[in-house]
């Protein structure tokens, strides 16, 4: 039989391994809300870099809707 003593030091382990083991979702989570942040952020300056660029084609695009090409 365990002692009060241990039985408590037993009880605190046990409950510090259950908060350890809730945070691996957390972890991910926060993982994949960084590497949104970082996509959206690359779409971002790769739409500022070729801002031209994209306004010709969408323009071209357009003209060729239209029956122009």
């Amino acid at each position: 039989m365990l002692t009060g003593l241990a039985l408590r030091m037993v009880m605190v382990l046990q409950g510090a391994r259950a908060i350890h083991d809730g945070e691996d979702g957390q972890t991910l989570s926060e993982y994949g809300l960084i590497i949104s942040l970082v996509g959206v952020a690359i779409i971002v300056l790769t739409v500022i870099v070729f801002r031209d660029t994209l306004t010709g084609a969408f323009a071209k695009a357009s003209f060729c809707l239209n029956g122009s090409c």
